[in-house]
């Protein structure tokens, strides 16, 4: 058998439990450890990418992969009688968005913890994939960043909004609970195995600095599984609360939009917005999440306040600030820029990343890396009425790196004249709407 007739088989499997899955929601699961066999683990080690970080043991993917065959083999044998246990996390911390002198932790796995966790996600994922609500943008395949803009802004834009809840949770990914988590699960699923492995998973412990911690709380960032768990535990403490009980006792109309732990409420009514504001803090509570009182604020938003004369607020949501600008006609009507926290910091580590390779590589070298970040930034941050955004940011790194080109010896090695005719030879990339809003 080949490998395309492989991944076919596991691939129509996976569809049959998507598929009964959102046939009937209430479906329990009852046997999956079946699913993870030595044809799906070998095609979730060709899946994984082979220039990651190691785990605790060193072994890289290459290494794993000289004898694959006995590797796998021998993976299966000990998930059978039940002798395979997760080795612990390497946690390396990493610089936190926005915060430069803040740090965000990440787990690093094993790479025969992370196959694992792979056929273990694409399990999850089948299951639960048909039950997600349409709130949730985070983490789902098919899914992503601007289309939860996209459709933020068109509710925005639609619906009459008086209060827009901006919510911010403290470290949710550390704070899930583990017995909640499985008491969630357990609701889809009934193999007992795969649930066992899904708990020995979380408490694998974590190495830091040669200290193993476990606790009975939090998925590593960074772990295949972390984003699939994360999202289930949303999805019955947040998602299902908000549209089950929330959307029943407001007077307005209410609506949620959520990509992982980043999330705003959009309320017609600020009476509904603050009734939330106070439930929810419960609910998290209840849950063993905690609302970040500081972060979390009620910003007024209406239309139609700002078309009387009345100062409305702005808000973040996914690198992007919304707030209310005026058409060309003069309606008011909300609008969207990259903000300003963010692009300060991107513009900050381009001055660092120039200052570091100015001497190190040849121009043209420079020049193909230098395009390539800007281009990253256009496909990111090109969406509707942020094009002028995005010619600043373009404008102030190109004087960025010019100012580093000039300092790669004592004497001035490139005036402005120059530099601009280099720039009408080898293009930068330019403004542009890549995601439209409509």
């Amino acid at each position: 058998m080949d490998t395309s007739e492989t991944q076919g088989t596991t691939v129509t499997k996976l569809r049959r439990i998507a598929w009964l899955s959102e046939r009937d929601k209430d479906k329990q699961f009852d046997c999956l450890m079946h699913h993870i066999n030595e044809t799906s683990l070998k095609e979730c080690f060709y899946q994984l990418s082979g220039d990651k970080a190691v785990g605790v043991d060193g072994i890289t993917k290459e290494e794993y992969g000289k004898n694959l065959d006995e590797n796998i083999k021998d993976l299966i044998a000990r998930m059978k009688n039940m002798s395979y246990r997760p080795g612990p996390v390497r946690r390396v911390l990493i610089p936190k968005e926005g915060k430069p002198n803040a740090t965000r932790p990440l787990g690093i796995s094993n790479i025969e913890d992370k196959i694992v966790q792979k056929m273990i996600q694409r399990i999850l994922e089948s299951i639960y994939e048909p039950i997600f609500l349409d709130s949730s943008y985070g983490f789902r395949p098919g899914r992503g960043c601007h289309d939860a803009v996209k459709a933020l802004f068109q509710h925005l834009y639609k619906d009459e909004v008086q209060t827009v809840i901006d919510v911010d949770i403290s470290s949710y990914f550390d704070s899930i609970d583990h017995k909640q988590l499985i008491a969630f699960l357990e609701q889809k699923i009934r193999d007992r195995r795969f649930l066992r492995y899904i708990a020995r998973m979380l408490k694998a412990g974590v190495l830091s600095e040669g200290e193993l911690t476990v606790s009975e709380e939090g998925v590593p960032q960074g772990s295949i599984c972390s984003p699939i768990l994360a999202n289930i535990y949303a999805h019955y403490v947040i998602d299902e609360w908000f549209e089950n009980v929330v959307k029943e006792h407001c007077t307005g109309k209410v609506e949620l939009f959520r990509y992982a732990d980043d999330m705003v409420i959009c309320c017609q009514y600020e009476k509904d917005a603050r009734r939330i504001h106070s439930s929810l803090v419960k609910r998290l509570g209840k849950h063993g999440l905690k609302l970040n009182e500081t972060k979390t604020r009620l910003v007024s938003f209406s239309k139609r306040a700002s078309s009387q004369g009345i100062h409305q607020g702005a808000f973040d949501f996914l690198g992007f600030t919304f707030y209310i600008g005026r058409s060309r006609k003069g309606t008011a009507v909300p609008k969207v820029k990259s903000t300003g926290k963010r692009i300060r910091l991107k513009l900050k580590r381009v001055n660092e990343w120039a200052r570091a390779v100015r001497s190190r590589y040849k121009l043209a070298e420079i020049w193909r890396t230098f395009c390539a970040k800007l281009e990253g930034h256009v496909q990111y941050y090109g969406v509707s009425f942020n094009i002028k955004y995005v010619q600043k940011f373009l404008h102030l790194a190109k004087h960025i790196l010019f100012k580093w080109l000039n300092r790669r010896s004592q004497l001035r090695s490139l005036n402005w004249e120059a530099y601009l005719r280099f720039i009408e030879a080898h293009p930068l990339p330019r403004a542009r709407v890549c995601h439209t809003l409509f």
